[in-house]
Order: C-alpha cells, then structure tokens, then sequence
C-alpha cells in the first residue's frame, strides 16, 4: 500500500484588508507532509516519551538496563504479557528510587541502613542475581521440618531383611521431631535446620508434659492478672464500681492512693452531693477500701471466717472469690457494731461487693498517722493507753468482739484521740480461737505502751483479765495460755452440745471500764 500524502492548504489570496487582520481567519502555517505508517509507529512513540522524560527529569538515571522493550522482539497479542511487561518496568522504576533514597540516607557514613528488603523482587526480572535466594519463591522451606516416611496400614516397609516396622527407633524418632510443631508458639523448640533429628519417646514425652504445664501457668497468670488487683491498681470489675460510684453522683471525684496493704488498697475520695440508697449523708472526705480479689492473700485468712458463727453457713472453701466478698461484709458489720457503740472508728457510707466506702479519718486529703509514727509526750501516751484500754474493754462487752490484730499500726492518731481501724479480721469471743487472739492483742498493746514509757501499762496477762473480767491466776505465760486453750475448748464443746453461741466463760462480774 502507497503512503497516502496529506497536502498542503492552498495559500489565501488576496482580499480585504479587514479579512487579513482578523484573529479568527485561517493561519498561513504550512502543514508537514508525513506517512500513515510514522503516526501509528509505536517505536516513534515511545522515542518521543523518553525525549520528554529526559527534558522533565535531566538527572534521573536510566534503570532500563536491557534491551528496548517494543512491538518488534515482543509478542503484544496476550494481555497478560502486557501486564507482566508494565508491572516489570514499574518494579524497576520503584528499586531505582529506592536506591536513590538509600545512597541519599546513607551518604560517607561508615555505617549504612540497606533498603533491600523493600525491593519489588519480580520473577522476570534480568537483573536479579542467581545467588540471591528468597524462601518464599522457592518450594523448599529449610525452616520447614521434612514431614517423616508415612508407614503404611500393614505396619511395616521393605522386605526380607530390610523390613522397618512403625516402632522403628529412627522412624519414632523422626515422627516425635515432626510433632514437636505442634506444640504452643511460646514453647522454643530451636531449630534444627539441616540436622537429622531424632527424639526418643521418653525425651518427646517430658517436653510434651512440660509444653503443657507451661501452657497452663501462662493462662493462670493471665487470668489472675485479669481478675485480680494489682499494687495500687484495681482491676476493670473494679474500676467499673468505682465509675458507677463516681457517675451515680455519690462521689464526686476520686484523687489516688493513699494506704496499699497485703489485703487492700485504700484509695481518697471526695464525697459527692447525692445521698445513699439508706439516705445516709456522705462524708466531704471518703476513704474507699478494695479488697485485693489476689486469692494467695486470703488462704490461711479463711479460719477467720469459717469458725465465725455469723459467717460460718455461708462459707464455702470452694469458691474462694465469695470469701473475699464476704471479708468486705464482715468488716462492715463489724464497723457499724464499733459505731453503735462509740468506738472511735470509721463511718461506714456503703458497700458494693468488695469496695468498701468509709469516712476518712484525716483532712484534706491527708490521712491521719499510725500510733507508730506518730511522736507524743507522756501526757499525750498516757493519754492514748487508757483510750485503748477503754476501747479494747468496750469492744468486748458492748460489741461482743475481739479486734484479733490490734497493734499500733492498726490505730490512728486524730484530733487528740485514737482511732480503730482494720477490722475485718475481728471474730467474736465465741470463737474457737477468739480468746487466743484477744490475748495476742494485749501482748501487742502491753509492749507497745511499755516501750513509750506509760508505767501505768501491764503485763499482758493483767491486761487480759482486765479486758475480758476473767480470773487466770496462773504464774508463767505458758500456763496461762494453756487454761485459755482448756476455756475455748469447753466452750466448743458446750456449743456443739447445746448449739447455742452463748459464752460460757465464768467470770468475777464485769470488769470496770476505764474512761480517760
């Protein structure tokens, strides 16, 4: 086929002098003359691109290394080869800017960063180095243990002298190794790329038993991390009382951490202006009490409960978390006894499962000392012994309890007097070791107040007679501790008779209640 010429316009001829100068006539340009065949030419299309790349980007480096891509040396029938060609020359197009940016990172320094794992590695890319291996391309995986020689249903392979059973010893150890995949992801099993190896049913076994205790202590401290309280933290069950507290408006903000305990954490709250379900008035200052739900804190606390003859129905050993709701309980009826009486204790405001809300025994945010820190004349001790005294005989006659862990870090000092705290562990006299723990008391008060300087202060089995109003006239510790053992015994003995938690302790009248 003849090229078809395209002609030139005939030039214009003359005319008016207004046709010559008007904008919208038609331009003396002369059109080139050119073939069919040069305009569909992609050869010269694609020479044009580069002229026009090269004029925008004089300083780009050409990355197209092989021979010129064009309709001539490749076939451009099949979609998918076009597709490969175009994904190719963009691969290459982005590893050369990826080049460039890591020469411009790295510059003169000694130590460079290599951005090669960020290469677009194409499988029909030329310049690829056959020495450069990428798993993923390859069928073979090293880190991929070989799956052992399948035995077939006889049990058995090969024949005459070469037969292997199943219970082969190398067939074994191979399937153990091939097993050991299966274990958790936190289990290090190694690696044994390229080794041949073979692990015994006895050593297959042990590791097997020990993947899975692991297994098990790891969701045993996940859940306790879950569902127990950590040091100066509450858990979310908690924290969602605490926000309903908070958005139910009985507290208006809630400021830190202000005591942390083997048993709780006590935290410092401002009262809010809403009352409580029992239209009890809310404290300017609150004190909140969570009880830690950590359950190793509250194993050998259950005797405290068990034995309690208020608690003793309801407890349950199998379902330590109510023990610990139930330890919240007793402290707050063991609070509103102490309240009813007179004691100097903290108002109970309310209770939410194992979040105990109390007044605060201080001000302004600022909690009020232990007896143990705080510093006192002789007027002041002397002054703090007869509260305790007073405190210690009412709360046996008229609350009918033992504080069962009275010392001076469970009493405060406020506002000239002394403050009771801490007893969710108190248990009336009633019970089993009841009498033992009063006397541990006035031991941990008679040394106390002796160590200060009080001279009026007793021995502490003077001081158990006068708090309890029993006669133990015995000469040394140990027999005075064994008639408080025989008297706690036969008052068992008498309870389980009768059933009545009526105390049977003989005593010489009521002992006088010493006031300040």
């Amino acid at each position: 086929m003849d090229p078809v010429g395209v002609a030139a316009a005939p030039e214009a001829g003359p005319g008016p002098a207004w046709q010559s100068k008007c904008p919208w006539g038609t331009p003396k340009t002369a059109s080139i003359s050119c073939s069919l065949a040069d305009v569909m030419s992609e050869q010269l299309a694609k020479e044009l691109q580069l002229e026009e790349e090269n004029a925008a980007f004089p300083e780009v480096v050409a990355v197209a290394e092989g021979p010129l891509i064009t309709g001539e040396n490749v076939d451009t029938s099949s979609d998918l080869m076009l597709a490969q060609m175009l994904q190719m020359e963009f691969d290459r197009e982005y590893d050369a800017q990826l080049r460039r940016e890591e020469k411009k990172f790295n510059g003169d320094s000694k130590v460079s960063i290599s951005f090669e794992n960020y290469r677009k590695v194409h499988p029909f890319d030329s310049d690829s180095s056959e020495d450069e291996v990428d798993w993923q391309d390859t069928r073979h995986d090293p880190y991929r243990a070989d799956k052992p020689t399948i035995t077939p249903k006889k049990g058995f392979i090969g024949k005459g002298k070469d037969i292997t059973t199943k219970h082969d010893e190398v067939v074994c150890g191979r399937k153990n190794t091939a097993r050991m995949e299966n274990f958790a992801p936190e289990f290090q099993v190694g690696d044994g790329i390229g080794m041949d190896l073979k692990l015994s049913n006895q050593v297959f076994n042990a590791l097997k038993q020990h993947a899975y205790s692991e297994e098990r202590r790891s969701a045993r401290l996940h859940e306790k991390k879950e569902h127990s309280t950590a040091e100066k933290a509450v858990d979310p069950k908690t924290r969602l009382l605490l926000y309903k507290m908070v958005n139910g408006g009985m507290l208006e903000t809630i400021t830190g951490c202000i005591s942390t305990g083997k048993e709780s954490v006590v935290f410092h709250a401002y009262g809010g202006k809403s009352a409580t379900e029992d239209d009890k008035v809310i404290p300017s200052e609150c004190a909140i009490k969570v009880f830690k739900t950590t359950l190793n804190e509250f194993k050998n606390r259950d005797k405290y409960i068990k034995d309690d003859y208020r608690f003793k129905d309801r407890f349950s050993k199998l379902n330590p978390r109510k023990i610990i709701r139930m330890w919240a309980e007793k402290e707050m009826h063991n609070l509103t006894r102490m309240q009813n009486a007179g004691i100097p204790c903290p108002q109970v405001v309310i209770l939410k499962k194992h979040v105990l809300v109390m007044s605060f025994i201080g001000q302004d945010q600022v909690p009020a000392p232990k007896l143990k820190d705080v510093k006192l004349n002789s007027e002041d001790m002397k002054k703090a012994y007869y509260q305790v005294l007073n405190m210690m005989q009412r709360l046996y006659k008229e609350c009918n309890l033992v504080h069962a862990d009275l010392s001076e870090y469970n009493m405060l000092w406020h506002d000239g007097k002394v403050w009771l705290i801490d007893v969710s562990q108190s248990v009336e006299p009633t019970h089993p070791h009841g009498l033992e723990f009063l006397f541990r008391d006035c031991r941990n008060v008679s040394q106390f107040f002796q160590k200060g300087g009080v001279a009026e202060a007793p021995n502490e089995r003077e001081l158990f007679n006068a708090v309890s109003g029993l006669n133990i006239t015995a000469e040394n510790e140990v027999d005075f501790q064994a008639e408080i053992e025989a008297l706690e015994k036969m008052n068992e003995d008498h309870v389980q008779n009768h059933g009545k938690k009526v105390s049977t302790f003989s005593t010489d009248g009521d002992p006088p209640i010493y006031n300040e």
